[in-house]
């Protein structure tokens, strides 16, 4: 026996697009909803595709539904931590609690709104919160407007929820939850068989609808096709990363030296114009920086230094005299 991975956009609606018991189950557990806020039917609503980068399919708005009492939840699976990742989910629940009225129609017919983000990434990670003496943030994260004084949530028109799985902890959870689904999207291409302790309802039923021995083969297809896209984004995600790693180090290289250039003339008691430590911080040759730094250990006046005036020394031709920094 064999599952899919259900963090693949494919599975993941083929579980909670088609049965929306096991979306009731996991939104539930997700918000902690229990007794008479429970969620116990829900209204399908068109989903958006929008892919973040062009030609890779890097996010899903997946499941995009409304309850009785009209809140409309908005479910994704994000695999890769992008730029402006959290902007965009701000930006997608605003957008869904705007959406609701038309031209004219009264305020009060606006309903609640509830992000949620499932990702196979840390967006807060551990280590830097630690690092910047902040309290660490769980691997399930609610989050709303709250009045900083008071602390009165008063404000809970749209809501964002975050499970970062990376934070799971090792072993599988004993308990029902939002941790035991965690587990699932973290761990079901792993199992070969659904085990024999897991509690029956909502996340056996996930399992057995992730068996591929249950997929014809256009869902099989279908399956196939999304890894494929996974990996192309993935490997887009890694060269632009390679690419602002190598410009970052770039960038740091060619301030140091600009830096070094500006300590050694001070140290040498020589006045820098703005005109000229506008030329020096502007430069982005590390050529450059390295002969005006090498001229900044014995030349006096700066315009030689920076080339801003022909040199005068008698060693030199006219021809090399002109030559351009």
């Amino acid at each position: 026996m064999a599952f899919a991975d259900l963090k693949n956009d494919f599975v993941f609606r083929r579980i909670f697009a088609t049965r929306p018991d096991l979306l009731c189950a996991l939104l539930n557990d997700l918000l902690g909803r229990t007794g008479k806020r429970t969620i116990e039917a829900i209204e399908y609503l068109p989903s958006e595709q929008l892919p973040l980068v062009v030609g890779a399919k890097l996010s899903i708005l997946d499941v995009r539904c409304r309850d009785r009492e009209g809140t409309t939840f908005v479910v994704e699976m994000q695999l890769i931590h992008v730029p402006g990742f959290i902007n965009r989910v701000v930006y997608n629940a605003c957008k869904a609690y705007v959406v609701q009225l038309e031209e004219a129609e009264k305020y009060v017919r606006l309903t609640d709104v509830v992000a949620i983000s499932i990702c196979n990434f840390e967006l807060w990670p551990d280590a830097e919160q630690r690092a910047q003496g902040l309290p660490l943030v769980p691997m399930l994260s609610r989050w709303n407007m709250t009045e900083r004084k008071s602390g009165n949530h008063g404000l809970l028109q749209v809501q964002y929820v975050f499970l970062e799985l990376p934070k799971l902890p090792g072993q599988r959870p004993e308990t029902p939850g939002a941790e035991l689904w965690a587990w699932l999207f973290a761990h079901a291409p792993e199992l070969a068989e659904i085990p024999a302790d897991l509690s029956r309802g909502p996340y056996r039923a996930a399992l057995e609808l992730a068996n591929k021995a249950t997929f014809t083969q256009l869902e099989l297809d279908a399956y196939r096709k999304v890894i494929d896209e996974i990996q192309q984004a993935e490997e887009l995600a890694e060269v632009r990363w390679a690419k602002g790693e190598a410009k970052g180090l770039f960038k740091g290289i060619v301030k140091g030296k600009a830096e070094a250039l500006l300590a050694v003339l001070a140290a040498r008691g020589l006045a820098v114009s703005m005109d000229a430590r506008a030329r020096v911080e502007g430069c982005t040759d590390p050529e450059t920086l390295d002969r005006w730094l090498s001229r900044a250990v014995h030349a006096a006046p700066i315009e030689e230094i920076l080339a801003l005036t022909p040199a005068a020394s008698p060693a030199q031709s006219p021809a090399s005299s002109n030559a351009p920094a």
